[in-house]
C-alpha cells in the first residue's frame, strides 16, 4: 500500500494535513471515500485511479475529512466546560422538567471514578464525571436529566423515574453506561 505525506496539486504548497495513505481496491469502480485511521487519512480509490486523480481527491476531499475532524475536537473541548455543561443543565431541565430544576451549579468532577454524577438537593450542586466528557450527547444528557431529578426527587422511587425517563434515549444510556462499568471492571488490574 503506497504512502504518500502531504500531496498538493502541481503549483500548490503543500497544506497543513496528516499523513495520507492511499489504498487501491479492485471493489471499487467509481466511489472515492477518506476516513481517519489514528492520526493518518485513508484514501480509499478505485485500483485504476490515475495520479491525477488521486492528487485531485487528496487535495479536496482529505481537508475536508480533516476539517470534520477538527470541528469535531473543537466542539468536544467547548463541552468540557463548566459553562457548557450548565447550558446543557438548563436547556434539559425547560425541555423535560418544565424548567422547575435549578441547579446552583453544575460542574464536571475528575474526582468522580465510580459514579457518573451527583446531586446535592440541599445546595443546589450537581457534579459530572469528566469520564462523561467525549460520551455520546444522548448518554450525558441522561446523566445530567437523572442528576436534575435528584434537586426535585431525592429518592429513586417511581416518581423520580418517572421524570428522569422523559429522555427519549434513557434506557438506551443506562445499557451504554452498564457496558462502559463492566468494562472498567474487567479492565481493573485487580483482575490480575
Amino acid at each position: 500500500m503506497p504512502r504518500r505525506r502531504n500531496p498538493a496539486p502541481p503549483g500548490e504548497p503543500p497544506q497543513d494535513l496528516p499523513e495520507i495513505i492511499v489504498q487501491r481496491s479492485a471493489r471499487r469502480t467509481k466511489t472515492v471515500s477518506a476516513h481517519f485511521s489514528g492520526e493518518a487519512v485513508v484514501l480509499a480509490v478505485p485500483q485504476r485511479a490515475t495520479r491525477a486523480q488521486i492528487a485531485h481527491w487528496s487535495a479536496t476531499l482529505v481537508p475536508r475529512v480533516v476539517a470534520k475532524r477538527r470541528a469535531a475536537e473543537t466542539k468536544a473541548r467547548a463541552r468540557g466546560t463548566d459553562a457548557a455543561l450548565e447550558e446543557l443543565a438548563e436547556r434539559l431541565s425547560r425541555i423535560y422538567l418544565e424548567g422547575r430544576a435549578r441547579p446552583t451549579s453544575v460542574s464536571w468532577s475528575s474526582r468522580q471514578n465510580t459514579r457518573w454524577g451527583s446531586a446535592t438537593p440541599s445546595t443546589g450542586t450537581i457534579r459530572i464525571s469528566r469520564r462523561l466528557v467525549d460520551a455520546p450527547a444522548w448518554v450525558l444528557e441522561t446523566v445530567v436529566l437523572h442528576e436534575l431529578v435528584h434537586l426535585l426527587e431525592a429518592h429513586h422511587d417511581e416518581r423520580f423515574w418517572e421524570l428522569a425517563n422523559r429522555h427519549p434515549r434513557s434506557q438506551d444510556a443506562r445499557h451504554f453506561l452498564d457496558g462502559v462499568a463492566w468494562a472498567d471492571a474487567r479492565s481493573s488490574p485487580d483482575d490480575d
